[in-house]
């Protein structure tokens, strides 16, 4: 008795190949759901919010073209302005920290203060731009 052979049929003509495809859509698919970048999360007020924030309640600060912070004319590093913002917000929680930077400054220091205002949890927070002396 003869058998029948069939005919083999290569990986890309076969079923196979195109079950496979469909898998690896669905499982790329499903990993990047999970490689969301949030970037900063900072909660910002309503859009009709009608919050008013008093001269007294301003803590502000300025960064310098070094990328220094500077707080009432002097100096400071990032630990210590983390107290200064602590322990003022802990007196006043309804305060408000500025930080106008200048143009020059190395935007990882800039970056680091946004992160010391997001781990702080500053309800209140602002930065702009130095604006140039003509």
């Amino acid at each position: 008795m003869k058998f029948k052979r069939s005919k083999k049929t290569g990986f890309l003509e076969s079923c196979a190949a195109s079950d496979l495809a469909f898998l690896l859509i669905i499982y790329f698919i499903v990993i990047a759901g999970f490689n969301i970048n949030q970037g900063f999360l900072m909660n910002l007020p309503a859009k009709d919010s009608q919050r008013l924030i008093l001269r007294e309640d301003l803590l502000r600060f300025e960064m310098n073209n070094e990328g220094e912070i500077i707080y009432t004319d002097e100096v400071i590093d990032i630990t210590r302005t983390r107290n200064i913002i602590y322990t003022t917000l802990k007196e006043n929680p309804d305060i408000a920290v500025i930080i106008t930077i200048d143009k020059e400054a190395r935007w990882q220091n800039v970056v680091s203060f946004v992160e010391l205002a997001q781990d702080l949890q500053i309800d209140a927070f602002s930065f702009s731009m130095k604006k140039e002396i003509q």
